[in-house]
């Protein structure tokens, strides 16, 4: 069996050696430390928040590079860089990570931004099927996957196993030394982003599923790299009921987002 690399490793090679080359204009919300919690805690609207335009090497659809040629060379011995003998195994099953409710995960006929797209994936699809390879491009790492039967590859970064998921809503409200309220499902979630953020280094948070209203409120962030190798992020899918002090939790799953693959008990290794 080959070794694999940590996904969260592979991950910061890769935005060091990007810089500021920027493949999306896609934002990311980033959070200040929380301060000391009352028993009741409240948040504004984030619609009054600026939000951080991302500096990291993304590759979903809102690509400021992409391109529209039906004529993309898939030979790779025109690619730029080579292959490289980590990632995950033939057959592993994937999950799309840290991707935007109002985005999408370019799958790409072959290693790089410039390579023609073949499908774009849902920002929650869990069954990319690895192919076995994976390719430097020099300014980033990409992996062969498969997608509804579909071969292609994506951009390693936006991808993770999925581990055990868990009731949080326990520690969450010890945590914060009671239930959160909050103006909007928008503003809870990040009231509960805040409890598991690092800010060294700074996580990553997107709103993976967008604020939704039914009998509970529910919403979806990921946040990604938590200084862990093993624990690559974990997918918050929080619940809150409407009140008349605004939108107060009830409940918080959340899901281990695995960097170098999961035990039969769906544990990080």
């Amino acid at each position: 069996m080959r070794r694999i690399v940590p996904l969260f490793a592979v991950v910061m090679i890769s935005v060091a050696a990007c810089g500021a080359t920027s493949e999306t204009n896609t934002t990311s919300t980033s959070l200040s430390p929380r301060t000391s919690p009352s028993t009741i805690l409240s948040a504004s609207t984030t619609t009054t928040e600026t939000p951080e335009t991302t500096t990291d090497t993304r590759e979903t659809t809102t690509d400021t590079r992409e391109t529209t040629t039906d004529t993309a060379d898939t030979s790779t011995t025109s690619l730029l860089g080579g292959p490289i003998d980590f990632g995950p195994q033939s057959g592993e099953v994937l999950a799309v990570v840290g991707v935007s409710h109002d985005d999408s995960l370019n799958l790409r006929v072959g290693p790089g931004p410039s390579q023609q797209v073949l499908a774009t994936i849902d920002p929650t699809y869990a069954n990319l099927l690895a192919q076995g390879e994976t390719w430097d491009t020099s300014e980033a790492f990409w992996i062969k996957v498969e997608y509804e039967g579909i071969s292609g590859w994506v951009h390693f970064s936006f991808v993770a196993y999925l581990g055990v998921t868990e009731d949080a809503t326990a520690s969450v409200v010890a945590d914060l030394g009671g239930y959160p309220v909050a103006d909007t499902m928008e503003g809870l979630g990040l009231l509960i982003v805040g409890v598991f953020e690092s800010l060294d280094p700074q996580s990553r948070v997107v709103m993976t599923t967008a604020p939704s209203l039914g009998d509970l409120g529910e919403v979806t962030y990921d946040v990604i790299g938590l200084g862990d190798d093993a624990v690559y992020g974990v997918r918050l899918h929080v619940f809150g009921e409407l009140n008349t002090d605004g939108f107060a939790l009830q409940a918080v799953e959340i899901t281990s987002l695995c960097g170098r693959g999961v035990t039969d008990d769906e544990l990080c290794v």
